[in-house]
Parts: C-alpha cells; sequence; structure tokens
C-alpha cells in the first residue's frame, strides 16, 4: 500500500549511526519501506504500530561472503583435514549437483540466515555448472525474501581447471544474469562476480574477468591468501598492475603480508573475514585483524560456509571479539600500530556498516538512519539469558543467540514476528533439504 506508515515503538535503539546514536525507549518511523524518522514520542496516528518497548532494536546483521549452496551439508568438514573439504565438496559432489540441490541449499542458507537476523547476504556461488544452476540459486535467494547479492561464480564441474593458473574467463553467462535478473541496482536482489585473482588464474585472465565486472558496473568478490600454497602475494600483483579499487572486497588474507594489507588500504578495498571457518579450518593462516586495523581498514564479517562453521552472525562476533583479545593480549601480534583492543561495539559495526560497505550498500543498509531502507531487528531483552540488560551493544555481542530474535524485517516487511518465520512453510523446506543431503552425499560411495 503506498505511503504505508509504521511505528516502531518504545525499542532499546542501537542505531550504529553516531549522528543518531542510542534511544533507549526510542521510536522508528517507516514509510514504504524507508526509514523517515527516529527519535524519541514520535506521533503518527495512522501509522501501524509495533510493540518494541522489551526489544533492542538494531540494524539488520550483513553477511559479505557465504557458499550458501552447501547449506544441505552443513557440519560435516571442521574436524578433518582441509583438503578432504577442496577435495569432495568443491571436487566430486560439487560437479554433481543439480538444479534443485543448488535451489534448495540456497534457500535453505538464506532463510536460515534470516532466522538468524542477518537481513543481507551475499551469497558466494561457485556452483555455475550450468545457467539453470544460476537461475536456480537466484530463485533460491528471491523466495527466502533476503536482501541478497548474488556473487556468481564459476562451475564445479572440471574444477581445476578453475583454480590453478587457470587459462579460462569467468563465464559469460553473468551478462544474461545482469540483463535478466540485475538491470537495476535498485531491488532487493544485486549482482556481484565471485571473481578469481593471481592465486587462481594466469594474469590475462583475472585481469580480464576484472575488466569485464568493471564494465557490468558491479563489485568482485576474491579469496586472497588462505594457506600457505596459495601466499603467493596476489595482492601485490594485483597492485602492481594499477587495478585495486573500492569496488573490490578481498577475502581471509590470512597469509597476505602487512604491507599488501596496507595497498588494500590505499585503494579502498574491502575485507571479509569468515572468523569461525577460519579458526577451525587447520593451516588457513592467522587471522589478520591485526594487520587489517594497524592501517584503517574495518572487516566485515561472514558464515563463509556452513560445512565448517555456524552461519549466524552471534558466533561470528563473539569470536572475533575473544579472537582479537586474546591474540593482542598474549603478544602473539608484531604489527606496530594495531590496536591493544577491540570493543564490542566495534565488532557490532563489523556486523552490520562494515559489511554493508563491502557489498557495494552502504548509502542503503548497515545502520539505522532515516533515509535508508527499514531493514532491522528485534531481540528480546527479557529473555533469561540477557536479563536485565544493562548494555545494549554487550548483550547482542557477548550473549544473545539466534534464539532471542524476535523479529526480522526486510524494507519495512517482516519476514520474521514473535519468533517465527513468516510465508515459509518449514516442514516443506526441511523434506526438500532432507532429500537432496541424501543425493548429495549418495554421490561418495564412502562417505564418513
Amino acid at each position: 500500500m503506498k505511503n504505508k506508515l509504521t511505528l516502531v515503538k518504545g525499542g532499546w535503539i542501537i542505531s550504529m549511526d553516531k549522528a543518531v546514536g542510542d534511544l533507549r525507549g526510542g521510536d522508528i518511523l517507516i514509510q514504504n519501506g524507508k526509514i523517515i524518522d527516529i527519535g524519541h514520542n514520535i506521533e503518527a496516528p495512522d501509522a501501524d504500530c509495533i510493540d518494541a518497548k522489551e526489544m533492542i532494536v538494531l540494524p539488520g546483521f550483513v553477511d559479505t561472503h557465504r557458499h550458501t549452496w552447501q547449506s544441505c551439508i552443513r557440519h560435516r568438514y571442521a574436524d578433518i583435514d582441509p583438503l578432504v573439504y577442496f577435495q569432495e565438496v568443491l571436487g566430486e559432489m560439487g560437479g554433481g549437483f543439480t538444479e534443485e540441490d543448488v535451489y534448495i541449499g540456497t534457500l535453505l542458507g538464506a532463510v536460515s540466515a534470516l532466522e538468524t537476523g542477518i537481513t543481507t547476504m551475499l551469497d558466494w556461488s561457485h556452483i555455475q555448472n550450468s545457467p539453470i544452476h544460476s537461475d536456480a540459486a537466484i530463485a533460491g535467494l528471491r523466495d527466502s525474501g533476503i536482501r541478497g547479492v548474488f556473487a556468481h561464480g564459476w562451475p564445479m564441474t572440471e574444477c581445476s581447471s578453475w583454480v590453478s593458473n587457470s587459462q579460462r574467463g569467468h563465464p559469460v553467462d553473468i551478462r544474461r544474469l545482469r540483463e535478466r535478473y540485475f538491470s537495476s541496482d535498485d531491488q532487493l536482489l544485486t549482482l556481484a562476480m565471485a571473481a578469481r585473482g593471481p592465486e587462481m588464474a594466469a594474469p590475462e585472465v583475472w585481469m580480464s574477468d576484472l575488466r569485464m565486472a568493471r564494465e557490468l558496473g558491479i563489485r568482485s568478490s576474491i579469496h586472497m591468501g588462505a594457506y600457505a600454497h596459495n601466499a603467493v602475494r596476489g595482492i601485490e600483483k594485483m597492485h602492481k598492475a594499477g587495478v585495486l579499487d573500492n569496488d573490490m572486497t578481498f577475502i581471509h588474507c590470512c597469509f597476505s603480508d602487512a604491507d599488501e594489507i596496507s595497498m588494500m588500504a590505499d585503494s579502498g578495498v574491502s575485507a571479509s573475514l569468515g572468523v569461525h571457518c577460519e579458526l577451525n579450518a587447520q593451516g588457513i593462516g592467522d587471522i589478520p585483524l591485526d594487520r587489517m586495523l594497524a592501517v584503517g581498514i574495518r572487516p566485515s564479517l561472514s558464515g563463509d560456509t556452513e560445512t565448517k562453521c555456524s552461519g549466524d552472525m552471534f558466533t561470528q562476533m563473539r569470536h572475533t571479539f575473544a579472537y582479537y583479545r586474546s591474540w593482542m593480549g598474549g603478544k602473539h601480534s608484531q604489527i606496530k600500530n594495531a590496536p591493544s583492543t577491540i570493543s564490542l561495539r566495534d565488532v557490532l559495526e563489523f556486523a552490520t556498516v562494515s559489511g554493508a560497505k563491502a557489498n557495494g550498500l552502504e548509502s542503503k543498509i548497515g545502520s539505522l538512519t532515516p533515509g535508508k531502507q527499514a531493514d532491522f531487528i528485534m531481540i528480546r531483552s527479557t529473555d533469561l539469558n540477557l536479563t536485565p540488560v544493562s548494555d545494549a551493544v554487550g548483550a547482542v555481542v557477548l550473549a544473545a543467540h539466534p534464539g532471542n530474535v524476535d523479529s526480522v524485517f526486510v524494507a519495512g516487511k517482516p519476514l520474521k514476528r514473535h519468533g517465527c518465520l513468516l510465508d515459509i512453510n518449514i516442514e516443506a523446506l526441511r523434506a526438500r533439504a532432507s532429500q537432496s543431503q541424501q543425493r548429495i552425499l549418495s554421490m561418495k560411495s564412502n562417505m564418513r
């Protein structure tokens, strides 16, 4: 309905906007999916009223790197050699994924993210076994209702030819997708390139791919510096080629040297850390948070792959905070100018504001700011693990979990209310996900 008004009334608002601040007992006025006012005692007699008196209200979390197509085979690969994950998921099984597997995995992953308070997610979809697979992934994001960035990658068929000094350019089907699904950037779903850098592709290939992404007007998201065999100073190579810019996000960077991280900062390149997965993935390298903070990079966070870690943002925030405190407190860092500690608000910023920037959406989301989209969540402050709340930011980062998320809104539309997802047949989703899992795992005759 045009000019529809909604008034969120009386919440403990964490706006993540320094100009707005935090408001205890504050109100948010929303019109047609956008925030038009934040303050105390807002009067809007014609508005639908949402009682938030016992809620912490904050921006929806923003995930900047998730292999959502893997959601149906969750939790299988954290306690084994990482090479097994690469061999089985990205090798033996990935090439056999059907369109149904991709659709239901993406839908399950996106709906699960929404339930935990993630309102925006970059779906790093390197499962483009055919154009139909890409269509299925996009349909999964669309049907979930999430604000999504579909990062188009490469096929899992003949995977090694795409990731080891590859001579194969990025699949040109991305041009069809840009025209068919993403002709406008003013919609819930937008497009990015899940690109390969110097660690995976030949110089003429990754440079050509980057040119195509820029011709299409989309961002590039690139794995960089994960595992020692990938430590080829890829950032330096891109720097020497003169192509680093603020339309790029680098993922992990665990083996990237401090001078390379500085090159990122000087060029405005964003960073994405999947801290829980990085801690679980033996051999991936040290999380480069000290290197990044020392040069002013405020990284975003991600659930990476649920085959190795938890996908909710509460887990990512808690691990980020504890990791950095332990790393710096134990005097492990050799980085000059790295801050000796980080605050809980810093971590919440990584999960919201920094995520919006890394996804190219900082003008739309990431904070509760008049003029931005009404993407927000409400957390019950009366739940026993949180009450009585003395510090709302501390409650969210240190103690909250997905079960505390009462409500989730994307562009002002409720997708979860009173602890229950709306407009999703959960039983049907479970059944299709189980069927997909059985089919995927059946591709190996001797799975653990």
